[in-house]
């Protein structure tokens, strides 16, 4: 089943942008619109999953939920030789 659309938008682009969409679009002989779609799929993917992930953190120390660095260390490195002893 195909993906529900949303209303068009328009988006003034810089030059030099566009550019570099229409040769991409002529390269895979494809529609601006899915060059479009597949970059902003992967920045959402990337870099915009890392921005929501980081205001729910947010969101969740502000409730107070949080662990000190020292206590986190202590329980990561629980077990483990110490920097320095290995091999000795």
């Amino acid at each position: 089943m195909a993906t529900p659309l949303s209303d068009p938008i328009a988006v003034r682009l810089p030059a030099d942008v566009l550019e570099g969409i229409d040769e991409v679009a002529a390269i895979l002989d494809r529609k601006r619109s899915w060059i479009i779609v597949r970059a902003l799929k992967n920045y959402l993917a990337g870099e915009g999953q890392y921005l929501r992930d980081l205001a729910a953190a947010r969101k969740e120390a502000g409730t107070g939920n949080v662990v000190e660095g020292d206590q986190l260390l202590n329980e990561l490195t629980d077990g483990l030789p110490l920097y320095g002893t290995i091999g000795r």
